[in-house]
């Protein structure tokens, strides 16, 4: 397999410029790099719930007919291709979807989280007859390579959910399940009204929270949690 080339700063210097929507799996693709894994995630601003990731394997030329960055697509776009997903697994698609708890965020801090609910995805991947992933490259969206998958060669790629199918795949497994996750918090929790916010900081959820204080999926660590319960 190819190699991710780096700048004199170990740094990932391929694809460092804006190129167009959702084309980087085809350039990879021309440059040797022939089997590729995206991964991206969900959830990591709100103040409850969990951060979900999920990773993407396509076939090449699959057309998912309006993807995109999952932020992008409306509601029922994103249902109708998270169903279409699944539709495919094990034929055409092959993804992984993990998360890590507010509990397990309060723990480690949210970046740590975030790594290990991706680190989970690739399990879940791997777990339901995906491919050996040794001899792919993992995309990922933004910044930061991911600790726990240091055996792995990466490529962060900003903006990626924009710019690669595999990405905006994985940002959608991401966002619909975390979703759906938030939408059955919300029949355990109806006060806080999470089926409507999803977990974020709308007025709506800080006004819940300081009238009937934190539950168990909010996250104590992050500080509106802890205004709205007067701890510094």
């Amino acid at each position: 397999m190819a190699s991710v080339p780096t700048d004199t700063s170990g740094q990932v210097s391929l694809f460092a410029q804006p190129g167009k929507e959702l084309d980087l799996d085809d350039q990879l693709r021309a440059d040797g790099f022939l089997r590729i894994a995206g991964i991206d995630e969900a959830g990591r601003g709100p103040l409850a719930g969990p951060v979900v990731a999920g990773i993407a394997i396509l076939r090449p030329n699959l057309d998912l007919v309006g993807l995109n960055d999952s932020k992008k697509m409306t509601e029922s776009k994103r249902d109708s291709i998270f169903e279409e997903l699944h539709e495919l697994r094990s034929d055409q698609v092959h993804f992984g979807i993990g998360a890590s708890t507010a509990q397990e965020i309060d723990t480690i801090g949210i970046l740590p989280a975030t790594f290990q609910a991706m680190a989970r995805a690739v399990k879940d991947l791997t777990e339901h007859c995906g491919p050996d992933l040794d001899d792919y490259l993992l995309i990922i969206d933004g910044r930061d390579k991911v600790p726990d998958l240091c055996h792995f060669q990466q490529m962060p790629v900003i903006k990626g959910d924009g710019r690669s199918k595999s990405i905006a795949a994985a940002s959608v497994l991401a966002k619909v399940q975390r979703d759906r996750d938030m939408v059955a918090f919300s029949n355990i929790y109806p006060e806080f009204g999470f089926e409507q916010h999803k977990g974020y900081g709308t007025k709506q959820h800080l006004e819940a929270l300081q009238r009937h204080g934190a539950c168990p999926i909010h996250r104590q660590s992050f500080a509106p949690v802890k205004k709205a319960q007067g701890k510094r």
